[in-house]
């Protein structure tokens, strides 16, 4: 088990996105204290399944709650810099998929291409591997990640660490900036 509740909330939040499958679109959940939850919010509490004796062992336990899903046609990044969170919100997470290259393709890549045609090449490219990176934040600045290949979709095969998407992470860590 992992030993952080921000850690167990990203894996929480990759074993659910597993569940759905791969070719998912980009899902964002708002991440809150349970245990104010449950006192601020008990029929949500109640709804999302959080029953009082759950996390009694665990009083810094959090819970996701996924968001709507994200307007079609919108670049990520332009996306999140529309968001606001409340302040019962005390993180956020985002699961997403792409291609990735191992390092030993950056080389290879040819110069001078847009980002539409960069994404042709990446996804023709016969060592891109498909990726589904969750990343939380939280208010405090704590962050965490975990990165699943569709190759090894399996729990057992899940990679966790707090730099492991710096980019994505700085971007939902943005969402709490006023």
């Amino acid at each position: 088990m992992a030993a952080s509740p921000l850690t167990r909330a990203v894996l929480e939040i990759d074993e659910y996105a597993s569940g759905l499958g791969w070719d998912q679109p980009a899902r964002l959940f708002a991440l809150v204290d349970t245990a104010k939850l449950r006192a601020q919010e008990p029929g949500l509490a109640e709804q999302l399944g959080l029953d009082a004796a759950d996390g009694e062992d665990a009083p810094a336990a959090i819970t996701p709650i996924e968001q709507d899903e994200l307007p079609a046609g919108v670049a990520l990044d332009e996306f999140l810099a529309t968001i606001a969170w409340p302040d019962p919100v005390t993180g956020c997470a985002m699961t997403v998929e792409r291609l990735m290259l191992p390092p030993s393709a950056e080389g290879s890549v040819p110069n001078g291409l847009d980002e539409a045609r960069l994404a042709e090449w990446v996804a023709e490219h016969p060592d891109r591997q498909e990726v589904r990176m969750t990343v939380a934040v939280l208010r405090d600045g704590a962050r965490e990640s975990a990165l699943r290949l569709r190759e090894k979709d399996s729990p057992t095969e899940v990679l966790t660490g707090a730099d492991l998407v710096p980019g994505l992470a700085e971007a939902l860590a943005a969402t709490f900036e006023a």
